[in-house]
């Protein structure tokens, strides 16, 4: 059994960007309006998340994102920092929650949970080339 006693509760992540033409809805295909684009958001509210945990994982283990369930409530312009975190909220086995919160130079821009799974990565990737070979 894989040793995941590193892994509390409260553990804290964050990550940031200034928000750039590259991170806008246009250029990432999720709309027209030039603004903070919600995938964006919610690849940094995953980032804030594996700054929470992934270093106290074992060696050769990693955690891979598989539940989202976030709001998108306010738009961010280019040029504006934005910032995600993620609490830890619960551990099942090898299965953490993250309370997760995206946030503009002005306001709470967007939050939810999310969810990961902490595989090892040698098994998971034998896994994967069998999908291919099948």
């Amino acid at each position: 059994m894989t040793d995941l006693s590193r892994l509390k509760i409260g553990l804290k992540g964050n990550a940031d960007i200034l928000v750039g033409e590259e991170q806008t809805a246009p250029r990432v295909g999720s709309g027209r309006v030039r603004v903070l684009a919600t995938p964006v958001m919610i690849n940094m509210m995953e980032a804030a998340a594996l700054d929470a945990i992934e270093s106290l994982l074992p060696t050769g283990h990693q955690s891979l994102g598989t539940h989202l369930n976030v709001g998108h409530y306010a738009a961010t312009p280019v040029g504006m920092r934005l910032r995600a975190t993620a609490e830890v909220t619960k551990i099942d086995g090898r299965n953490v929650e993250f309370r997760v919160e995206a946030f503009d130079d002005k306001e709470r821009i967007g939050d939810g949970t999310h969810a990961r799974v902490v595989v090892n990565v040698e098994r998971f990737d034998q896994r994967i080339q069998k999908k291919l070979q099948s």
